[in-house]
């Protein structure tokens, strides 16, 4: 698991504090699989409110302090704390912000951090994340996230549900204006194994090209949505050659606060 021993231990202290409108989210949340490569660089929470950001700043340090850590605050506005954590020698950063309560899913219960944003809902998040900002470690997360949460294509349809300012088409088309770094890029982030540039820039086509077969086999009139699949019990990326799977699959939308899945009952 790809959280520092420091930021683990930190984690823990502070998931009888979490809640669903108070949850681990970000790269930490995201890099909490033991295959990840990248380690996160702080701890953010998110809250379902501005008021919600700073009572649950005041839990948390309240619990840090008792604790034996010390906490300095660098940030501090309506929405958006962040501050810099420290026990003995070790510290990391902990933000605690506000992000909207509409989502796919609700936050789900971890064992170790407590509640954290669903990888659905994360994996989202990403993508309108590298959309917005050209950014190393965000597109190192789109490629692991292609290959072991939802293939890019359905990410980009759903995240038109949670920002309709984008298509799916538009949002596309600004990701095909990543994913052209240098070595350096890659050497600022915190890595668990070197990168293979070459092997890297051959997966984004590979992932671009897939997304826009998967855009294009779509309905237009239906977008925002994820695909779920029953019978496996998964969200899927059907495309329009997989007649049998097209029948099966239910259309799931978001909402505030997220809802689990709708489940087909034949009559």
């Amino acid at each position: 698991m790809p959280l520092t021993t420091f930021q683990e231990a930190t984690a823990r202290l502070l998931s009888g504090n979490r809640t669903e409108d108070s949850h681990l989210a970000g790269g930490a949340a995201l890099h909490l699989q033991p295959n990840s490569k990248r380690y996160s660089n702080d701890l953010d929470y998110f809250q379902d409110s501005v008021e919600r950001v700073a009572t649950a700043f005041a839990d948390d340090r309240a619990l840090l302090e008792e604790h034996g850590y010390s906490v300095q605050v660098e940030l501090n506005q309506a929405g958006h704390i962040r501050a810099s954590v420290r026990r003995g020698s070790e510290t990391t950063s902990i933000e605690w912000a506000h992000d909207s309560a509409w989502r796919f899913l609700p936050p789900l219960k971890n064992d170790i951090v407590g509640y954290q944003l669903h990888p659905i809902d994360l994996a989202i998040n990403k993508v309108l994340a590298l959309a917005g900002r050209d950014e190393a470690r965000d597109f190192l997360d789109i490629l692991m996230i292609d290959r072991e949460v939802l293939p890019l294509g359905a990410l980009c349809w759903a995240a038109v549900g949670k920002d309709p300012g984008f298509s799916p088409r538009s949002l596309l088309e600004l990701l095909k204006r990543r994913g052209k770094y240098q070595p350096e890029d890659f050497k600022r982030l915190r890595l668990s194994e070197e990168v293979d540039l070459q092997d890297l820039k051959a997966r984004w086509l590979e992932a671009l090209e897939r997304a826009e077969a998967f855009i294009e086999s779509q309905d237009p009139t239906r977008i925002g949505c994820l695909f779920y699949d029953p019978a496996r019990e998964q969200f899927v990326a059907p495309i329009a050659e997989e007649q049998a799977v097209q029948a099966t699959v239910l259309p799931h939308f978001g909402r505030p606060g997220g809802i689990l899945p709708a489940i087909r009952v034949d009559e």
